[in-house]
């Protein structure tokens, strides 16, 4: 199958998917895989779930796409339901999570220019973090690799170590308009915030007029096993930015903004054409409802325990497994072994995971998994292991 037009952005593997049904996909020869990537943390109930055909199905029926000049039903009661279950007051939506971060860094800059001036507008955000590709999520990205050959980025930017909080104390000042932080970095390495750090991060902000943003694109959406990631930690930001699982595979992201965010922002300070359409505000409430009425959330818990147990077995069983961090279904393992080729050699096998940074294998399955499905893929992974190292 010729693919030299499809431009080269992606250093992809090498089988073309054709189908999928729950956890696992199938190639265009019919082989089978177990899916433990869910598109990097967007398939939240596996593929083709039965809620998100129903929603396509009813509402393309009744109505796809209108402008944002006119309301509709779908995105409002979308709105109420993110704004009851976060605590904030308004809901921007849009069609990705590199979106939601623009959105946020616009809506900070507009506060920081209303309650301080032109010069309240430095960000600082987290080194070795990520946060999209576009050129103002790019330059809120703790990763030159990403950066170097899009210099120079926006500036008013500053970048401290993830959990110093010394750091952020000693950068932080009245030019602040916003820190965004990934309460889980995932592209980074699957490394965790410490609750110490999100508490004086919202503290300093409280303190110097600025605006706490949460990038919970792939930790959200009970990913950790809550909907939002920030109830782990109970620390809660005046922002948080979603995609990914909102849409369990539709386009769909969203700023939650705060009251401070919220009653700073007008007519005509941003704007999405297909944000927040009818088909994927439909899709996003049947997944809320999946996550929150029956009872996916409690299946996170309960078989992160399990997975969680079967992978320090693994530890215990291979010296090249260095360590087994994350939280819910966002899990990674730290290997000594070129992740590349284990990710490659999982493949063979027939199971699909995520790279996280340079030593980190990502496991990502849909919310909704099976302990069977656990078994299978520890199965596969002891098996790499094994051939791999010994």
């Amino acid at each position: 199958m010729p693919k030299e037009n499809i431009l080269n952005t992606y250093a992809r593997f090498d089988i073309v998917l054709a189908e999928g049904r729950g956890c696992l996909v199938y190639d265009k020869d019919g082989r089978e895989y177990l899916d433990f990537a869910s598109g990097i943390a967007v398939n939240c109930l596996g593929h083709c779930h039965p809620a998100i055909i129903r929603a396509i199905q009813e509402q393309s029926c009744k109505l796809m796409h209108v402008s944002n000049l006119y309301w509709t039903e779908e995105q409002i009661k979308l709105a109420e339901k993110l704004c009851e279950l976060s605590g904030l007051r308004g809901a921007f939506f849009c069609n990705s999570g590199t979106e939601a971060v623009e959105a946020a860094i616009k809506f900070a800059r507009k506060y920081g220019k209303l309650t301080g001036g032109i010069s309240k507008h430095e960000i600082i955000y987290m080194k070795n973090s990520f946060h999209g590709r576009t050129l103002g999520a790019l330059s809120v990205t703790g990763q030159e690799k990403y950066q170097m050959n899009y210099m120079p980025l926006i500036p008013g930017v500053k970048t401290v170590e993830f959990n110093n909080i010394d750091e952020l104390n000693s950068e932080i000042n009245l030019n602040t308009c916003a820190v965004i932080i990934e309460p889980i970095q995932g592209e980074g390495g699957v490394i965790a915030a410490q609750k110490l750090f999100l508490e004086e991060a919202k503290k300093l902000c409280e303190e110097y007029d600025a605006l706490l943003i949460y990038d919970e694109v792939q930790c959200g959406i009970g990913r950790l096993g809550s909907f939002f990631a920030f109830e782990k930690y109970g620390v809660v930001p005046d922002m948080v930015c979603m995609a990914k699982g909102l849409g369990g595979g539709f386009p769909i992201g969203a700023v939650v903004a705060g009251r401070k965010a919220a009653e700073s922002i007008s007519y005509g300070d941003h704007g999405s054409t297909f944000g927040g359409n009818p088909l994927a505000c439909s899709v996003a409430l049947a997944i809320l409802s999946e996550l929150l009425d029956n009872g996916v959330l409690e299946n996170v818990e309960i078989i992160s325990r399990y997975l969680l147990r079967k992978l320090q077995s693994l530890k215990e069983k291979h010296d090249s497994v260095k360590d087994i961090r994350g939280m819910g279904l966002l899990i990674g393992i730290q290997l000594s072994i070129d992740t590349k080729k284990f990710i490659n050699e999982c493949i063979e096998e027939g199971l699909l995971l995520a790279g996280a940074g340079t030593d980190v294998v990502r496991l990502l399955p849909p919310l909704n998994v099976e302990e069977l499905y656990i078994d299978r893929a520890i199965d596969i992974i002891d098996s790499v292991l094994s051939k791999l190292t010994y």
